[in-house]
């Protein structure tokens, strides 16, 4: 049986923030599949954002580091995908089962696309990992040595290709929030 509705996890938070956080801004959800999630739009609809959400489960990491850290996601991200998405934003939602909090990283998907090229090359198929630390700093870890990864964990890492911090919540809003007025 094909369902007539449904949404994922990962949309469901995204919509109920963006109306919790921003009372004059619409959420839309298409009809269709069409590469876009969520449209988000002003209060009388003239302008809009359209957003393409990844939504991932908590994934636990090397006790030593897993203490500095508030969620870890993985996800696999096709770059022909990608490269054609009509979405403006790309939404990452990482569910932190242990801290009991969400964060998102709210991207421009062409920023997404350079930097996803500037860290992986140009392979078909990357496996993304975005780690959100305890201090509030967001980074793309995937194929970083542990001793990366334990700077990381201790707030003494800087590679600014990987550091997602500006797109991650409140700071990653900002084109919603613009709608909000």
């Amino acid at each position: 049986m094909r369902p007539l509705f449904t949404i994922h996890a990962g949309e469901y938070l995204v919509g109920s923030h963006v109306e919790r956080h921003y009372k004059n801004a619409h959420v839309w959800v298409p009809s269709r599949d069409t590469g876009v999630d969520l449209l988000v739009s002003d209060h009388r609809n003239h302008r809009t954002v359209s957003i393409q959400v990844k939504f991932s489960k908590d994934y636990p990491q090397d006790p030593s580091i897993r203490r500095s850290l508030r969620a870890c996601g993985w996800w696999t991200i096709d770059r022909d995908k990608l490269h054609e998405s009509p979405a403006d934003y790309w939404v990452f939602v990482l569910l932190g089962f242990a801290a009991g909090t969400t964060d998102f990283v709210i991207i421009p998907r062409r920023k997404l696309e350079d930097g996803l090229r500037s860290i992986h090359g140009s392979q078909k198929t990357i496996q993304c990992y975005i780690w959100v630390t305890k201090r509030g700093r967001c980074w793309e870890t995937r194929g970083l040595r542990h001793e990366d990864e334990f700077r990381i964990a201790r707030g003494r890492y800087r590679d600014t290709k990987r550091d997602l911090t500006k797109w991650l919540n409140e700071r990653g809003w900002a084109p919603v929030a613009r709608l909000n007025t």
